[in-house]
């Protein structure tokens, strides 16, 4: 009797890694191990394709090929590595007391050699504290994968294990992780939403790339179900059918970013460091974005608006509003529309306040992003879908040309969406980013001389989750966005008055303990009576 096969899944290689490098930090704060880890993905993976290239010019070399001559990678977008930085040279080296200075030598190297790495590459091998029998072991796992030959970038293995890896280190690092990292899904939701098929991408506060990786991601998986504009098809590398633009004002965060684009073939040229900040010191001043996406800093209260009173990015279609110096919120809401073309869109997750504060000035802004037909769409998010914050957060989409919809702004109920990864944090799954899209571009397409099909059904208001409302019924709320105003759910959380509730309980306290003591007294006092009563 033949033995019936048992079958099972084989695990991805992205979280066999993980899990023996996680193993090998022991007691290393994961900040800092990630730049270990991450890095040398990144050596093994240029190694990868330096090789195959390399074994192909050797093959050529009667017939005039150098290997040795890096203009022949260059031309194939290879990087050049030198032969101390080669992967075979590493991990000869793994047993070394000296691995450490090894592999910075080799990052040095690599940089010297490609120019548009420099500064980017992580020293961080050589650190007394960085234990040497543990990097020789995570030497050895990433060496067990097969990162940068053609097949293993045509399935993007390095991708996957590069973005998991970022997601468990912003995992392992809590708050702080969030400075780096924003959730898979919630990057997924905002490009989606956007379809940035071609034109010019924006962030300015781009992270460690995350947006600008989706976003290429998009255009591959979407590049049969979109017209061809001209004579321009998509079959075009989607690396070439976007041009990129960012800014990160955290340099650590930047060499992420630099190595995450890297690795996928995206030109980072226009992805600008300068610790002062997109407020400060704009690196892309004249620069007019077809899309802008991002993730901004939630009520960011040190953001230096003193300085900037009179800046020329506070004109909202001619209107000066200066946003609070106290708040950040309605300064990136004004930054992203400086820097739109006259067709650009614009989405970006922010503080779920921003939708009804009227502190400051920052109720009139609103008003008039409003009345200026600029706000698109509000979706409202679950809690804990991010690592840096437990703050109710929302998306804010805004367009230049909004001909048609210019009267009527959608609103998306997605708070009870998502499932629960853990006691602390929530994702959205890819049926719940659908639902959300899928309504968004259903209503766009219902309003389009040249609708896309977005699905056969038309746009419908449904109760609890999507309404459609008209500026007339915006202004006699105030000018609130909040979507659980319009769906037809009451949204007890935005007239949840914090000081009338904090005085009313502690009221109450000082009540019970006002009675507790009253009562220990009076038991007090029947105690002493029963003591000092004499018996008959």
């Amino acid at each position: 009797m033949a033995k019936t096969a048992k079958t099972e899944q084989e695990e991805p290689l992205e979280k066999k890694l993980w899990k023996t490098a996680d193993k090998l930090r022991k007691n290393m704060d994961a900040a800092e191990y990630k730049h270990v880890a991450l890095g040398l993905i990144f050596l093994k993976y240029i190694s990868d394709a330096f090789e195959e290239q390399y074994q192909k010019l050797l093959a050529q070399k009667s017939e005039g090929a150098d290997p040795e001559d890096k203009n022949e990678y260059l031309a194939d977008k290879i990087f050049f590595v030198p032969i101390m930085a080669r992967w075979t040279f590493i991990k000869g080296r793994a047993t070394q007391p000296s691995i450490g200075k090894d592999i910075d030598d080799a990052m040095d190297a690599i940089e010297k050699d490609n120019p548009s790495l420099r500064g980017v590459l992580p020293k961080v091998f050589a650190q007394e504290k960085l234990d040497k029998a543990s990097l020789g072991g995570l030497v050895n796992l990433v060496g067990s994968a097969t990162l940068g030959t053609k097949e293993a970038q045509s399935k993007d293995l390095l991708g996957q294990v590069f973005e998991f890896f970022l997601g468990e280190f912003a995992l392992a690092e809590g708050k702080k992780g969030g400075q780096f990292y924003t959730p898979q899904s919630v990057v997924k939701l905002l490009v989606e939403m956007l379809e940035p098929y071609e034109g010019r991408v924006f962030d300015p506060c781009c992270g460690s790339g995350g947006m600008f990786v989706q976003s290429e991601k998009f255009i591959k998986s979407h590049q049969d179900n979109y017209p061809k504009k001209g004579n321009i098809g998509l079959s075009l590398n989607p690396a070439d059918r976007i041009s990129i633009y960012g800014q990160e004002s955290n340099q650590t965060t930047w060499r992420l970013a630099k190595m995450n684009l890297s690795i996928r073939g995206i030109d980072s040229s226009n992805v600008k460091w300068n610790n002062e900040g997109s407020f400060l010191n704009d690196a892309h001043k004249d620069l007019k974005a077809d899309f802008i996406i991002a993730n901004p800093p939630f009520n960011d209260s040190d953001w230096s608006g003193e300085l900037l009173r009179d800046d020329a990015r506070w004109k909202v279609l001619g209107e000066k509003l200066t946003p609070p110096t106290g708040n950040a919120n309605y300064a990136w809401i004004q930054h992203f529309l400086y820097h739109l073309a006259p067709t650009g869109q614009a989405g970006f997750v922010l503080s779920k306040g921003a939708l009804t504060t009227n502190t400051t000035g920052e109720g009139d802004i609103r008003k008039a992003l409003v009345e200026k037909g600029l706000v698109d769409c509000i979706v409202n998010l679950p809690t804990k879908l991010f690592l840096n914050t437990q703050i109710p957060a929302c998306l804010w989409f805004l367009g230049r040309n909004r001909k048609g919809r210019d009267n009527e702004i959608l609103f998306i109920d997605a708070r009870n969406m998502g499932y629960l990864i853990n006691r602390k944090n929530r994702d959205l799954t890819d049926d719940d980013i659908f639902l959300i899209t899928n309504t968004y571009h259903k209503w766009k397409s219902s309003k389009s001389l040249n609708p896309i099909n977005h699905g056969s059904d038309n746009y419908e208001d449904v109760a609890g989750f999507c309404k459609v409302a008209t500026i007339e019924e915006v202004a006699k709320l105030n000018y609130v966005l909040t979507p659980g105003r319009y769906v037809g759910l009451a949204d007890e959380d935005d007239d949840f008055d914090f000081v009338e509730r904090f005085t009313s309980l502690k009221t109450e306290l000082e009540k019970q303990i006002a009675e507790e003591a009253d009562l220990n007294k009076k038991i007090v006092e029947n105690l002493a009576k029963i003591v000092l009563t004499p018996k008959n």
